[in-house]
């Protein structure tokens, strides 16, 4: 069992920055790929970014290139999410996500069997 834990997430005005944590427990974190999704009211939860066990290779939503940069530190079991020139459209809950299956994880969130809690995430303009 993997335990996930976001933190980070507050009340910015849009063109701010932001970083969001994830702490993972219960699992060698280097056996997982990780990945950032965000949901917000009344839509459907979206992918954001996904990084590789090792973290040698990343994959970011469209509307996040540039903007948005994953990372994970596996000796501090944790994964990052900088965040930068925030828009209120990037008005979310952000969710952490683990997937123990693949090297290189995906785009679709059925792919991730473990899931955090959660961190909003509110940009007003």
């Amino acid at each position: 069992q993997v335990q996930l834990e976001e933190s980070g997430g507050g009340l910015v005005q849009a063109g701010a920055s932001l970083r969001l944590s994830c702490a993972a427990s219960g699992r060698t974190f280097s056996s997982l790929a990780m990945g950032w999704f965000r949901q917000a009211p009344g839509k459907e939860r979206e992918f954001v970014a996904t990084i590789s066990r090792l973290g040698s290779n990343s994959r970011y939503a469209d509307s996040m290139k540039g903007r948005f940069i994953i990372s994970r530190d596996n000796n501090k079991n944790t994964v990052l999410l900088q965040m930068n020139n925030l828009k209120p459209e990037d008005t979310a809950v952000y969710y952490c996500a683990a997937d123990p299956n693949r090297q290189y994880s995906t785009t679709n969130p059925t792919d991730y069997n473990y899931w955090g809690q959660g961190t909003q995430v509110t940009v007003s303009s």
